[in-house]
C-alpha cells in the first residue's frame, strides 16, 4: 500500500502532464521520481513517431553515452523485448538467474558508471508504445518489487509526457486532426484522420505549405459533395522534427457563397485584376463581375477590399498551391 509520500509524488508527476512547457515537467518529473524510488540516475526516452528512434527527453545523472547506449544500443538487445512485454517493470535484481548481470550491455554500459541495479518499463499510452523510463542506483538490490509496483503506478502519467503526439495545439472537440511529417500521415489519439488528406490536389497544396515558411494557413476545401473548414499550422515535435497540423470540420461556404465564387474571392483577395481571374478561371469578364457583384451582396462588403479582409480574417478561401504566399500567417 502507498504511504501518503509516495501518493504525492504520484499525484506531482501526473500534475505535469498539464504543464506546456513539456522539457521542463519532463525534468521535474524525474526529480519528483527520484524522491519516490530514492534512484541516482533516470532517463526518460520518447520514440520518434516519424523515425521510430528513442531519443532522450530528460535525464536526472546521466552521461549523453548514457543516453546513448539506451537509445541505440538497448533497443537490439533481448532485454528490451523482455522490458516492452512485462506489465510492471524489470528489475536487475528482481531478475531469475541474474543473467543480465552476465551481459555485454551490463558490462560495457551499467557496471562502468558505477550502477549495480535498475529497472526499465515500457510506456504505453492509449494503447501506443511510446517511449520507455530507466532508473539506476549504486548500491545493489535497491529496487524490488514494491520499487516495481512504485514506478508501475506513474509510468501512465510519465507515458503522457513522453507521447510525441498527444500534445498539440488546442483542437476544437469535433475536429478531425493529424500530422503530417514530409508527406506521412501520423494519426493523433481519439481523431479521425481528414478526410481533405484523401484528395490529390489538397496533398498537393499540403506538400507547398510544408515547403513554405508560413506558420499558419485557414481555408476551405471540398472533398466530394462535402465542405470542410481547414487549418495547417506548424507543430514541433519533441524530437526536433517539423510537422504540420492538418485539422478539419464539415462546414457549408459561409454566406452562402458558391464553389465559383469562393474561387473568384480567393482570386480578388489575391489582388487579381477582373480580367486575370477571366482568365484564370476560363470566365468571360463580365461573367466575373456579376460574380464580385454577388460576392459584395452576399458579404455585405462594400468594395474588394473589404470582401479581401474578410476572407483573409475568416479563412473564405481555396488557394492554389502556387498563390499561397498571398494567404501565409506567420
Amino acid at each position: 500500500m502507498l504511504d501518503y509520500r509516495q501518493v504525492e509524488a504520484a499525484t506531482q508527476i501526473g500534475m505535469l502532464t498539464r504543464e506546456r512547457d513539456r522539457p521542463a515537467a519532463c525534468a521535474e518529473s524525474l526529480r519528483v521520481l527520484g524522491g519516490l524510488l530514492a534512484n541516482d540516475a533516470a532517463m526518460l526516452m520518447a520514440v520518434d513517431p516519424v523515425s521510430g528512434d528513442h531519443f532522450q527527453l530528460a535525464g536526472l545523472e546521466c552521461s549523453t553515452a548514457q543516453a546513448h547506449s539506451l537509445a541505440v544500443e538497448f533497443i537490439n538487445t533481448p532485454w528490451y523485448e523482455t522490458v516492452v512485454n512485462q506489465a510492471l517493470p524489470p528489475s536487475i535484481s528482481d531478475e531469475p538467474g541474474q543473467p543480465y548481470r552476465r551481459s555485454w550491455f551490463y558490462e560495457q554500459y551499467v557496471h562502468p558508471a558505477g550502477f549495480r541495479d535498475g529497472m526499465s518499463g515500457a510506456l504505453r499510452h492509449r494503447g501506443r508504445y511510446v517511449g520507455m523510463i530507466h532508473v539506476s542506483a549504486e548500491r545493489p538490490e535497491a529496487f524490488g518489487t514494491e520499487a516495481r509496483r512504485l514506478l508501475a503506478t506513474v509510468m501512465p502519467a510519465l507515458a503522457a509526457l513522453a507521447d510525441n503526439a498527444e500534445r498539440v495545439d488546442d483542437l476544437p472537440t469535433d475536429a478531425c486532426a493529424s500530422l503530417v511529417v514530409q508527406g506521412q500521415v501520423i494519426d493523433l489519439p481519439d481523431r479521425e484522420r481528414p478526410r481533405v488528406l484523401t484528395d490529390e490536389p489538397f496533398r498537393h497544396l499540403l506538400a507547398g505549405f510544408e515547403a513554405s515558411d508560413g506558420q499558419r494557413l485557414r481555408l476551405l476545401w471540398p472533398v466530394r459533395q462535402d465542405w470542410y473548414r481547414v487549418v495547417l499550422c506548424r507543430q514541433s515535435l519533441l524530437s526536433g522534427s517539423q510537422a504540420v497540423l492538418v485539422h478539419a470540420q464539415p462546414s457549408p461556404i459561409p454566406f452562402r457563397l458558391s464553389p465559383r465564387e469562393l474561387d473568384v474571392l480567393t482570386r480578388v483577395a489575391m489582388g487579381h485584376a477582373n480580367r486575370t481571374i477571366a482568365e484564370g478561371l476560363f470566365l468571360s469578364p463580365r461573367t466575373v463581375h456579376s460574380h464580385i457583384d454577388h460576392i459584395l451582396r452576399k458579404t455585405g462588403t462594400g468594395s474588394r477590399a473589404e470582401a479581401t479582409a474578410l476572407a483573409l480574417r475568416d479563412g473564405l478561401l481555396r488557394p492554389l498551391p502556387d498563390g499561397l504566399k498571398y494567404f501565409l500567417e506567420s
